[in-house]
C-alpha cells in the first residue's frame, strides 16, 4: 500500500485501507475502488491522504496502531464523559458528579487497553495509518495524545503506574474544551483576543472539573491545569517554568502540540509528522523538554510507512518499513532513480547507507 494526496487520486485507484468518519461509520471500504464522486467527497470533507493498492507498493502492509474497534470504543468513551459537562447560565459549571465519576472509570479502563495494544505492537507508532474526518476534532485529538503520550513514557521507562496516570491525564487533558462555545472552538478565520483568551481558560476549567472527582488523581488535574505550560514561562494559564511543570505535564505537551499541527483544522491543513517534529526541535529546551521530544522521536515513525520520499541523490522510493531508535532512516523500495522510474525495485536500508539522507516527500507520486 501507498499513501498518496486525495488529490491526486484518480477514478479506477484502489483503497487500501478503510476511511471512516468522525462516528466510527465507514465512508469507503478498503478494496473499493475509488469514483469520481468519492474522490470530490473525500476532499470535501478535508481528508488529505489515503493509501491505495498498486504494482508500485505490492507487498507493503501497514499495521494499525491501534486496532479499529478499541480506537473508536476509546473516542465514544471520551465523547460521553465529555458531555456531562456543561456551563449553565449564571449557575457556573454543571457536572453530573456520579455519571462523571463512573465515567473515569471506564476512562481508566480505556487507558490500560490502549496501553496494552501499544505494548503490544512491536512496529513504531505509525500515524496516518486511520484516516478520519475532522469534525470530532477534540475526541479524536484525545485518543491521539494519549497514545502519543504513553509511547513517549514507555521510551522514557516510566513504570506502569505512572504510565497509567499519564494516560489518564492525556485522555483528559483537554475535558476544559467542553467549556468553551462551539463557535469559539471551529471558528475557520483568526480568533479575537476575548475569544483566544476564553479558549485558554480550557486549562483551568479542565483542573475545576477534574479536581473535584473522587476516583481521579489530583495528578491528572494537574496534567490539563499544565499541558499549555512552557519551560521558559510563555505558556499559560500561569506563566510558570520548567521545575514548577509536573513531568507528565511536560509529555503531554510535546503530544498534544505534535498532535495539533499534523491534524487538519477549521482553519488551516495538516502538517506533515517530519514538518511538526521540526517545529518540537525548534523548541527543544525553550519551550518543551528536550528529553521528551527525543523519546517522540524514537517512539514515533517520522516517514510513515508507504510514504514516498525523495533522497539527496535524486533517487525515490516507498517507505517500506521502520527501523527501531531510527525513525529518520527507515528501509526503502527504490522507484526512481535521475527522474526516471525504474522497472527494477530494489531496497535501500538507510542506516546501512549513511551517505543517503531524506530531503523531500511526494504524496502526489502517480
Amino acid at each position: 500500500m501507498r499513501l498518496i494526496s486525495t488529490r491526486t487520486l484518480k477514478p479506477g485507484m484502489v483503497l487500501a485501507t478503510t476511511v471512516y468518519n468522525a462516528k466510527g461509520q465507514a465512508l469507503i471500504h478498503e478494496s473499493v475502488s475509488v469514483t469520481e464522486r468519492m474522490i470530490h467527497r473525500l476532499i470535501e470533507l478535508n481528508i488529505r491522504y489515503v493509501y491505495i493498492e498498486d504494482s508500485l507498493s505490492e507487498g507493503i502492509k501497514v499495521k494499525e496502531a491501534i486496532p479499529h474497534k478499541v480506537r473508536q470504543e476509546a473516542i465514544d468513551t471520551i465523547d460521553l464523559t465529555f458531555s456531562q459537562i456543561q456551563l449553565e447560565s449564571g449557575a457556573g459549571i454543571s457536572i453530573n458528579a456520579i455519571a462523571l465519576e463512573q465515567s473515569a472509570k471506564q476512562m481508566k479502563k480505556i487507558t490500560e487497553t490502549i496501553l496494552s495494544e501499544i505494548k503490544s505492537n512491536d512496529e513504531l507508532l505509525t500515524i496516518i495509518t486511520d484516516v478520519f474526518t475532522y469534525d470530532s476534532y477534540i475526541f479524536q485529538h484525545s485518543f491521539n495524545v494519549t497514545m502519543y503520550s504513553l509511547s513517549i513514557g514507555m521510551e522514557l521507562k516510566l513504570s506502569q503506574k505512572n504510565l497509567e496516570l499519564l494516560g489518564l491525564g492525556a485522555i483528559m487533558h483537554d475535558i476544559g474544551k467542553m467549556l468553551v462555545p462551539e463557535k469559539i472552538l471551529l471558528k475557520p478565520g483568526k480568533l479575537t483576543l476575548e475569544e483566544f483568551n476564553e479558549v485558554k481558560r480550557h486549562s483551568e476549567y479542565g483542573f475545576e472539573i477534574l479536581r473535584q472527582l473522587q476516583s481521579v488523581s489530583l495528578i491528572v488535574a494537574h496534567c490539563a491545569y499544565q499541558h499549555h505550560e512552557r519551560l521558559n514561562g510563555t505558556g499559560y494559564p500561569r506563566g510558570i517554568q520548567s521545575e514548577d511543570i509536573h513531568p507528565f505535564a511536560k509529555i503531554i505537551a510535546v503530544a498534544d502540540v505534535f498532535d495539533a499541527m499534523t491534524s487538519n483544522r477549521v482553519y488551516r491543513e495538516a502538517m506533515l509528522p517530519h514538518e511538526a517534529l521540526e517545529v518540537l526541535y525548534a523548541g527543544a529546551g525553550t519551550l518543551f523538554d528536550a528529553t521528551v521530544v527525543e523519546a517522540f522521536r524514537h517512539a514515533v515513525a517520522i516517514y510513515p510507512t508507504g510514504m514516498v520520499v525523495e533522497l539527496n541523490d535524486g533517487k525515490k522510493g516507498i517507505v517500506t518499513k521502520q527501523n527501531k531508535g531510527f525513525t529518520d532512516r527507515p528501509i526503502l523500495r527504490i522507484i526512481e532513480e535521475a527522474d526516471q522510474p525504474i522497472t527494477e525495485h530494489y531496497e535501500l536500508d538507510l542506516t546501512k547507507a549513511l551517505d543517503k539522507v531524506i530531503v523531500g516527500y511526494d504524496p502526489n507520486y502517480v
